[in-house]
């Protein structure tokens, strides 16, 4: 499908134009694609939620296009194993692709490939809905993706690893070797509603053609709901949703906060 350049690249994070954004984002995490054992933040619910609906919302700045696996993992959920699994990953392709257990998948025939500027995702998942359109919803940068190379699933009512007593994984994949699946790039405001597929435009908003961050905070999260921002170098995996489902970081110092995000560049 096609994009004007600026509803693909978005926003360019341009410093001083605080006018322009009405809500400012001041940073991002760094991933290196290189770190052993993987850079990455995890954690494991004590208890399930809704597995069929909910959404995903982060925004994304890639720094390699060759990657030395064949995939870079976004976000996934897993027991550890090949059977049961949920992961969000941009494919060597630059495909952006949601693969899960049961036969539910898509891969995008638009590709993402750029490096100098920043991407919004939006996943929507409700495995209750009619019609896979509506159990499966993909915007970038505001615009709905329905072009996929592959659109197959779910079931009726399937039960996603999503939200699941299993560990949740942001940057790396539980049960592959971390060096082939390493994300690498920036991550800014990563958002998981649990039991809501909620709208793109909960999450952003088109001004002057350009789509910028919205503040998300006041959503329902539900039980195993997150908002990361980020902003805490002691804590990078900081819950701020009001749920206090906070993840564990693994090589990630404080020099992973980068001044670079949707509506910030350093000088």
């Amino acid at each position: 499908m096609p994009f004007s350049k600026e509803m693909i690249l978005g926003s360019s994070g341009n410093q001083g134009a605080g006018a322009f954004y009405s809500h400012q984002i001041e940073q991002s995490l760094r991933f290196d694609e290189s770190a052993s054992g993987g850079d990455k933040l995890t954690r494991t619910p004590s208890s399930g939620g809704n597995r069929k609906t909910f959404a995903i919302s982060f925004w994304l700045k890639r720094t390699v296009i060759t990657h030395s696996g064949n995939h870079m993992v976004i976000f996934g959920a897993d027991p550890a194993d090949t059977v049961n699994y949920f992961q969000l990953r941009l494919a060597n392709d630059d495909t952006f692709r949601m693969e899960s257990s049961g036969s539910f998948r898509r891969i995008t025939t638009p590709k993402f490939r750029g490096t100098n500027s920043w991407y919004h995702f939006y996943v929507g998942v409700d495995t209750t809905a009619s019609g896979s359109s509506n159990q499966f919803k993909l915007y970038v940068n505001g615009i709905q993706i329905t072009d996929f190379s592959t659109n197959s699933g779910p079931s009726a009512s399937f039960d996603t690893q999503v939200n699941h007593t299993v560990e949740h994984q942001i940057g790396a994949l539980n049960y592959a070797s971390p060096t082939s699946t390493n994300f690498a790039g920036y991550l800014a405001e990563f958002y998981l509603i649990d039991g809501n597929q909620q709208a793109h435009t909960d999450f952003g908003e088109f001004k002057n053609g350009v789509w910028i961050p919205k503040d998300a905070s006041g959503l329902t999260f539900g039980t195993n709901g997150v908002y990361l921002k980020f902003e805490d170098t002691s804590n990078f995996g900081n819950d701020s949703s009001g749920n206090n489902n906070d993840f564990s970081a693994t090589n990630l110092g404080a020099d992973h906060q980068v001044k670079d995000s949707p509506t910030f560049t350093a000088l």
